[in-house]
């Protein structure tokens, strides 16, 4: 008998086992449907093994560096600090490894069938799986497709041993002395960060006006101040032209006021985006309705013009975030089940982790005012805060942004430390539909980072009691 004589039938299939792949998976598993997973790399997708957890265990090494080197007005003082950075290399890959089995567990405890390989779609019921020596044919009801994106390659610098994307800057076996980073958007910025940490010269080519866009130029402008006292340099309106290769380095060409400069590095990071994941999918035999750029259209419930396939995560238009794609995963295997879950972003928060952290979620205070809001803004600074100071990161702010008239909570955003944890507590009140008072009535605990949300709803109240 020839291997995928017989196709293997399921109710869903599920193409991608990233943060919405796998997610999905679950979910519909829940809800009772006999569900295939497919993914030609490791379970996790690009977030648990070569994005987001990696990313933050080598920031968190660099911070772990940083901070040994002591504190001289705290009184602490330190000899040589030194670095072993294939120890830190291993300690990243554990606390990647923990996550991937952790998801492969979920998924068998929850009965998913895991298949490695890659799907091809010959119908709107009907996928080739390919792995490694075979291939096998599935027969589906629904389909939920969650293949991601990849980084963009410039033309002029060609991804290779020393033209870095984010995977190969995460995989480095030693720490560089001098680096190149192209492209100054969350990526780019929080590795150029963590590198920044471990005593590498950071040279930042932005093309637009200004770094991490997206986020307010308040919040931006402290995160510049940080990379500056690390020594790292930044350069916007800048537009990379080249890179020469040698055995020990490259030399970037760049423009900048009409003028072409270089720069020599051991290193250049490539970060100027992502594309998603869509091409040689079979997406066409099924009259899959695409954007310009790439991506999948979608209905409120992510269900694609085909009425049996799903769309989510990076291949769908909004910004590219796991935890975007693993909601969006939760609403596709609910619809398929027959529940009228739809998709809303208006609580979805955005976060950067660099120096200080930046959140935000909902309306900027400049988007409010655009969407013909008349708004009561309350900001509050960490240099007031108690836990702020005994911490002895006092840099930053949170805004809260809300509707004057009833004191709705619309939008909030936050620079300083924690703030990635800190923005969950305006999400919810969004979500939930609160006010500034029933955020300055809930009792916070005190001496904590979470009172400052407290605060700022009080100076949107016209009550501060801990700033004028």
């Amino acid at each position: 008998m020839v291997v995928g004589d017989f196709p293997v039938e399921v109710d869903t299939l599920v193409v991608g086992a990233g943060p919405g792949g796998y997610v999905a998976a679950i979910r519909a598993a829940q809800l009772g449907q006999k569900v295939t997973i497919v993914d030609k790399g490791a379970l996790g997708g690009v977030c648990l093994n070569v994005g987001c957890i990696p990313s933050k265990a080598l920031i968190e090494a660099g911070h772990k560096y940083e901070n040994a080197h002591g504190s001289e007005d705290l009184g602490i003082k330190t000899d040589k600090v030194e670095v072993d950075f294939s120890k830190v290399q291993d300690w990243k890959g554990s606390v990647v490894n923990k996550l991937t089995s952790g998801v492969e567990s979920l998924l068998k405890g929850n009965k998913v069938d895991i298949v490695k390989g890659e799907a091809y779609f010959v119908d709107a019921n009907t996928a080739k799986i390919a792995g490694e020596s075979s291939s096998q044919t599935y027969k589906f009801k629904d389909c939920i497709i969650a293949t991601g994106s990849s980084p963009i390659e410039i033309p002029s610098f060609k991804f290779s041993d020393r033209v870095l994307d984010s995977t190969g800057a995460l995989s480095l076996k030693e720490i560089p002395k001098k680096m190149v980073v192209i492209g100054s958007g969350y990526v780019g910025t929080e590795l150029g960060t963590a590198y920044a940490n471990f005593g590498t010269e950071i040279t930042f080519l932005e093309g637009a006006k200004d770094i991490l866009g997206g986020f307010e130029k308040q919040m931006t402008q402290l995160v510049k101040k940080g990379l500056k006292k690390k020594g790292a340099t930044i350069i916007t309106e800048a537009m990379a032209k080249g890179v020469e290769e040698t055995k020990d380095g490259v030399k970037v060409s760049y423009e900048v006021n009409g003028k072409e400069e270089t720069i020599e590095a051991d290193y250049v990071l490539v970060t100027v985006g992502r594309r998603p994941n869509t091409d040689e999918l079979g997406l066409e035999q099924m009259g899959v309705k695409m954007t310009d750029r790439g991506h999948i259209e979608i209905d409120k419930q992510c269900k694609t013009s085909v009425d049996n396939i799903y769309a989510i995560g990076d291949i769908v238009e909004g910004p590219a975030l796991a935890h975007k794609a693993s909601y969006e995963g939760k609403i596709a295997a609910e619809a398929i089940s027959g529940e009228k879950s739809e998709i809303d972003y208006v609580g979805i928060p955005a976060v950067a982790f660099t120096e200080p952290e930046l959140a935000t979620v909902g309306l900027s205070e400049q988007d409010a005012k655009d969407a013909g809001y008349d708004v009561k803004v309350g900001k509050f600074p960490f240099g007031a805060n108690g836990r702020a100071l005994s911490l002895n990161n006092t840099e930053g702010f949170l805004k809260l942004i809300t509707r004057k008239d009833d004191g709705l909570v619309i939008g909030g955003q936050i620079a300083g430390p924690n703030a990635s944890d800190m923005i969950s507590e305006i999400g919810l009140a969004i979500e939930a539909g609160m006010t500034a008072e029933d955020i300055s009535l809930t009792i916070h605990a005190h001496p904590t980072l979470g009172e400052i949300t407290m605060e700022a709803a009080e100076v949107a109240l016209g009550t501060p009691i801990h700033t004028m």
